[in-house]
């Protein structure tokens, strides 16, 4: 018979309690609803965790690992939103509407993610206001990040793109610079809007200008300044 076992990083919703500042607001009586039927599962690298058009039937949030939100465009062209970290909720904006997925989220190192009720989601919605307000907040911050996203891919020239890409790996992902890129240069090229070889060909030219240095999935940014002025002259 096959068991299911919630692993260590994911025993009780009082331990991720501590972790997000969305469940940081519910009741132990909450926190004991959603805990009830929620579970876990394990992905490999690369796994997708949910594809854009599926039906969306649970609230997730990331435990471990790390995972890629992506928009599946034409021919097979995708644009990479943002990176999910632990501790963020990446339950598509259909789960609460039509119960359908409308992006991809695919794990980007070995993860695990926690599958919440989207009823007794929704009921902790209608019994604590904090909590909606929280929840409110979050899908707020992530529209707006997502305008920024727009703005910057429509509107700066490829190495302003690039650049930007390099920063929020650095700044907001790894939180680290030097920094080990678990990307594929396709990802990093789906960050930007643009194809593979113009990536790395943007890539190339920071590192003779010696703005990056990189030592096989390593990169460090040398010339973080002059990195952020690209980034704002587009």
């Amino acid at each position: 018979m096959i068991e299911f076992r919630r692993s260590p990083n994911c025993l009780n919703c009082n331990d991720c309690n501590k972790k997000s500042p969305l469940f940081g607001v519910l009741n132990e009586e909450e926190l004991k609803l959603i805990n009830e039927d929620r579970f876990e599962v394990s992905y490999k690298a690369g796994e997708m965790i949910f594809k854009q058009g599926s039906a969306s039937t649970h609230i997730l949030m990331l435990t471990t690992g790390m995972a890629k939100i992506c928009l599946e465009g034409q021919g097979g062209k995708n644009l990479l939103l943002r990176i999910e970290k632990p501790g963020q909720m990446f339950g598509g904006p259909g789960t609460l509407l039509d119960r359908r997925n409308y992006y991809s989220a695919t794990a980007l190192v070995d993860s695990t993610v926690c599958f919440i009720s989207t009823q007794k989601f929704k009921s902790c919605i209608r019994s604590n206001p904090d909590f909606a307000e929280k929840f409110i907040e979050l899908i707020n911050l992530n529209s707006i990040f997502t305008f920024g996203k727009f703005v910057d891919i429509t509107q700066k020239q490829m190495p302003g793109r690039v650049a930007d890409a390099l920063i929020y790996l650095s700044e907001q992902i790894f939180e680290a610079n030097p920094f080990n890129v678990t990307l594929s240069r396709q990802d990093l090229a789906d960050m930007t809007s643009l194809s593979k070889e113009s990536f790395i060909r943007i890539l190339k030219e920071f590192k003779d200008e010696e703005i990056i240095t990189m030592n096989g999935d390593f990169i460090e940014i040398t010339k973080m300044d002059s990195l952020k002025k690209i980034s704002m002259v587009g």
